[in-house]
């Protein structure tokens, strides 16, 4: 197997930033889930390489592993397409470069056809044209030498994430995203910015931070490891300064990762309103986060999170839109109904675990993948510490009172008081109620003209 340099060297931003936390599970706060899932069946990964050396190191490297998964090596796309065709798998990790049917083709095969699996590619240095190919049918990039540690990890993570839906038809359906179609007005400033002969980066800055499905797609990219970041960016401002604009225009005009919102199936559905709703509790969170610790990482992942706390309602609308109405008229025929146990009801899950699946699946920080997941239900989360969750939760519930409760009026999500209180917290919150009153909802309209 051969590797060539890629035509486009990483940028490298101006700051080196701080050392990547280790790839461990030990700071996994899913460890019961992780538990949980170790117990159950065996999970059945399935390694495409064509270098048959490299497939040898990996069952050498992995052999410890054969306690909790099903393991099967592949020499070439075609004999994979045939493994799959008599044996069920969950996770995929292709090369990238191989003749006769590359990674990115084979993956994109797997997209349609087995929708459920966790697709992961796994190569040395290739073209960026190459990597940005794989933006859409690749869940997660991985580069050679990849260490056993750093595999294992990411796929132990991705099957666990596979515990938070239990319906294969909802796995199949978020598993398919490649991106989540952006506010029309915003997509449409973002391209005329980008056309621009003096385009500026901070305009296209601006604009990416205040778009909910722009924000999961970028972060996903800049954290892949065709990068090379030391660790993750949870900042969607830092992410694109990092990439530069050549290369953002190269993704939002050429390979167009980013797609606008058509007219909704669900009438019901605005994007504006999902849009000054997360971006209200993104503030407030991060405000809540800078009232209870110093800590600025914790700041920016509870600011990123609450921002994309709904993303799996963007998902429901526009994947599912039948159902989202359904979810979003329950109340009708099932009076003092939530909005979450019309979801658990239709769906037996929720967006808030859909949100969470697809972007644990892109790679973002467990911080913020877990505190999405369980941002109406934090006591479902093993942690018992200050985190983004906690802040996103209690944000989410100001938030709501402020707009009527959302996404149906007068549906108000509930303090998890029980949670509050083993954190010490129960007194603070009606100190930081009213300490938030100076975060006006105007500021936190995403469409407004600055």
């Amino acid at each position: 197997m051969t590797s060539s340099s890629p035509n486009m060297a990483a940028p490298s931003p101006s700051t080196p930033p701080p050392a990547r936390e280790p790839p461990s599970l030990s700071n996994y706060r899913w460890a019961r889930t992780l538990y949980l899932a170790r117990k159950t069946m065996k999970r059945q990964i399935l390694f495409v390489d064509d270098d048959s050396n490299l497939l040898q190191g990996l069952r050498r490297m992995l052999r410890p592993m054969r306690t909790q998964w099903e393991m099967a090596f592949a020499n070439s796309g075609q004999e994979a397409l045939e493994m799959l065709s008599r044996s069920r798998f969950d996770v995929i990790v292709s090369d990238v470069r191989m003749p006769l049917m590359d990674g990115v083709e084979l993956l994109t095969h797997i997209q349609k056809h087995y929708p459920h699996m966790v697709r992961i590619l796994l190569s040395g240095q290739t073209s960026s044209e190459k990597i940005f190919d794989a933006v859409g049918p690749a869940h997660q990039y991985l580069a050679k030498p990849c260490d056993a540690e750093t595999l294992k990890a990411t796929i132990e993570r991705a099957c666990a994430l596979g515990d938070l839906l239990s319906d294969d038809n909802l796995k199949q359906v978020v598993s398919r995203v490649n991106t989540m179609p952006s506010c029309p007005s915003l997509y449409l400033q973002l391209r005329d910015e980008l056309a621009q002969e003096d385009a500026s980066i901070e305009a296209v800055s601006h604009i990416i931070s205040r778009d909910v499905g722009m924000t999961a797609k970028i972060l996903k990219l800049v954290n892949s490891a065709f990068f090379g970041l030391p660790r993750h960016i949870s900042n969607p401002g830092e992410a694109v300064l990092y990439l530069g604009l050549e290369t953002v225009k190269t993704l939002v005009l050429g390979v167009q990762i980013f797609q606008q919102l058509e007219n909704s199936a669900c009438q019901k559905f605005s994007c504006d309103t999902l849009l000054t709703h997360s971006l209200l509790v993104a503030e407030y969170a991060k405000k809540l986060c800078q009232l209870a610790t110093g800590d600025t990482r914790m700041q920016e992942d509870s600011f990123t999170a609450g921002f994309l706390h709904d993303v799996g309602i963007l998902i429901l609308a526009t994947q599912i839109p039948e159902l989202y109405q359904q979810i979003l008229s329950y109340g009708e025929t099932h009076l003092g109904s939530s909005f979450v146990e019309a979801e658990r009801d239709i769906l037996k899950a929720t967006h808030a675990e859909i949100g969470a699946y697809l972007l644990g699946l892109w790679g973002l920080r467990n911080s913020i993948v877990e505190a999405v997941a369980y941002h109406h239900n934090p006591s479902r989360n093993i942690g018992q510490t200050l985190c983004p969750l906690v802040f996103v939760h209690i944000a989410n519930v100001f938030a709501d009172e402020v707009h009527n409760g959302y996404p149906v009026e007068g549906s108000h999500s509930q303090l998890d008081a029980g949670y509050l209180g083993r954190l010490g917290l129960a007194d603070s919150v009606p100190i930081w109620r009213e300490q938030l009153t100076c975060v006006s909802p105007v500021t936190a309209n995403p469409l407004e003209a600055e």
